[in-house]
């Protein structure tokens, strides 16, 4: 017999469109706070499996990650895709979308290898499921990942191949992405003028989770055109946003710094 709907199912859902629309605006902190305060609420007696809250832990995880608290919840990450079966058909997506946030922590941790394999077994799981469309956006992420996860085996011709492929079809928040991904594989194969005039070409909207992205590329460009003065204000540019928007321990934060110390000590500024 079908259940039938109720006051809480509304107000639930309603608490999730709303912390959805949060998350889009970089509100992390304020998600991830709400999304574990309702996770941690008893559950109904007539509920049979905790899938509200399993929904209410993907969420809270994941604004984590965005916010580049990564390796902070990566064992509850772990403990999340354990818990999640793949048999119960709702479970299992949110098991992907699990799955592909701890991809993003791999790669931050520089685990490439490890993050491509997994990458490509969630891009299977996907293009096996009966009903794929609503996973689009999860098949860009998981594609973007693997991209980068690519880019830091130096394997550049691959990751162009995927980022400039899929870049026409996607949307944000995997288009930002994918386009400072094409960018850096550019830069990989010396391919400087290219990454530079790919970085200021249809610029994607950045939202809070891609602050610095555009501009770390932009600066790499710069610095392999030799034009180390354009470079060092770049990673500098970078590396602000990144403090301003993201936390302390965002990957992203260590590599604009170390990008900036290696154009800094190269000499004086052009």
């Amino acid at each position: 017999m079908k259940r039938i709907r109720t006051a809480r199912d509304s107000a639930r859902e309603e608490l999730f469109a709303r912390l959805e629309l949060q998350y889009r605006a970089g509100e992390y902190e304020e998600v991830e706070a709400a999304a574990r305060a309702f996770a941690a609420a008893p559950r109904p007696p007539w509920r049979k499996r905790p899938l509200p809250q399993w929904q209410a832990r993907t969420l809270a995880t994941g604004a984590a990650v965005a916010h580049g608290r990564g390796a902070e919840v990566m064992a509850e990450l772990e403990a999340l895709i354990a818990e999640l079966k793949p048999a119960d058909a709702e479970a299992h997506a949110l098991r992907l979308v699990v799955r592909d946030n701890r991809v993003t922590v791999l790669v931050g941790q520089e685990r490439y290898e490890e993050a491509e394999g997994e990458a490509l077994g969630i891009l299977r799981e996907v293009t096996r499921l009966a009903h794929p469309a609503p996973l689009g956006k999860l098949e860009l992420s998981a594609l973007g990942n693997l991209a980068a996860a690519l880019c830091g085996q130096a394997r550049f011709d691959e990751a162009e191949e995927i980022a400039r492929g899929n870049l026409p079809r996607a949307e944000e928040p995997a288009l930002a992405a994918l386009h400072a991904t094409l960018v850096h594989s550019l830069n990989g194969q010396g391919r400087y003028e290219e990454a530079l005039a790919e970085a200021r070409r249809n610029t994607p909207h950045q939202a809070r989770r891609d602050s610095g992205r555009l501009d770390l590329v932009t600066a790499q460009a710069l610095r392999g055109l030799g034009r180390r003065g354009e470079a060092e204000a770049a990673a500098r540019r970078a590396l602000t946003d990144c403090g301003r928007h993201l936390h302390p321990s965002h990957p992203r934060i260590r590599e604009a710094r170390s990008l900036l110390a290696r154009i800094t000590e190269e000499g004086p500024r052009p």
